[in-house]
């Protein structure tokens, strides 16, 4: 199982947007859609699905969040061909960051926000790799200047992580400050994530609409995580917590699913009631009669 996971928070839109992503993306499919009911949100569709060999969750859970590009996903490509195909399908509706072209990093690259309001870097790239999709993460605003010292982060809390600074902004890149991230890569159970700072003018910022699931083997793991990345204390709500860099994570047990499918009478009010999720609670209510 993937141990981390990005998550997606549409209105209405979670099944469709998956199965929109079928159509675009090679090695991809729907794992799973289920559905939850009598939630603050009313009832709620739940998406899981594979683009590229990587896995993602979405939820419709009404207009609550937005999507934007401070976290966007680069779709590595082995030819032009396939980032033009691709291109040309995400563009639809949708609305350009930086244009599809060459640029001194690929000879073909194209960064779009796409109907549903997911951003996709989509570049073409020679070397060797092993992960088709990138969850990139954009400190701007407050945050802004803080990419390195997230990254650092991220590596203290999760075992065997990985950093590498590929490239610092030099002098005359203004606004952006001297020495800050132009871009990084940091490995985090095996997962690669890309970071970048950005002091250009932005109308968004890290939010709930995208959030990493920490799919956890026990109480002890589940424990760790929430203590490590929690710092914002209003926003702990059903296994979420935002880290003090405003990035949104979901502390769960990896079998979440069937915890919730035994019995979901019980189950699902008491999940909603939870901060932190208490597994043997879980347990307990789906052996209620």
């Amino acid at each position: 199982m993937q141990k981390i996971i990005p998550h997606l928070w549409f209105d209405k839109e979670a099944v469709e947007a998956a199965e929109f992503y079928m159509t675009v993306f090679d090695n991809s499919k729907i794992n799973f859609k289920t559905k939850i009911y009598d939630t603050p949100s009313g009832d709620c569709d739940i998406v899981s699905f594979r683009i590229m060999g990587y896995d993602f969750m979405a939820i419709s859970a009404g207009p609550v969040f937005k999507i934007n590009p401070s976290i966007s996903f680069h779709a590595r490509c082995r030819t032009v061909e396939q980032v033009d195909k691709i291109w040309e399908k995400l563009s639809v509706g949708g609305t350009v960051m930086m244009e599809l072209g060459e640029y001194p990093f690929s000879k073909r690259y194209g960064w779009v926000q796409d109907k549903y309001g997911v951003s996709w870097q989509v570049i073409y790239t020679e070397g060797a790799f092993k992960q088709w999709i990138t969850p990139s993460l954009m400190f701007v605003g407050d945050v802004c200047g803080k990419a390195e010292e997230a990254i650092h982060f991220y590596a203290s809390v999760f075992p065997d992580a990985q950093t590498h600074i590929f490239a610092r902004y030099e002098q005359g890149e203004q606004p952006d400050m001297e020495g800050t991230v132009k871009y990084a890569q940091f490995i985090l159970n095996e997962q690669e994530f890309s970071a970048m700072d950005s002091a250009r003018m932005h109308d968004f910022s890290f939010n709930e609409a995208v959030s990493f699931i920490v799919n956890c083997n026990d109480q002890t793991e589940i424990d760790y995580f929430w203590d490590k990345l929690s710092a914002v204390h209003q926003a702990e709500q059903c296994g979420w917590v935002k880290d003090k860099y405003g990035v949104s994570w979901q502390i769960i047990p990896k079998n979440m699913g069937e915890l919730m499918g035994k019995n979901p009478e019980k189950t699902t009010p008491l999940m909603l009631k939870m901060k932190k999720i208490i597994v043997a609670d879980l347990v307990k209510a789906g052996e209620e009669k």
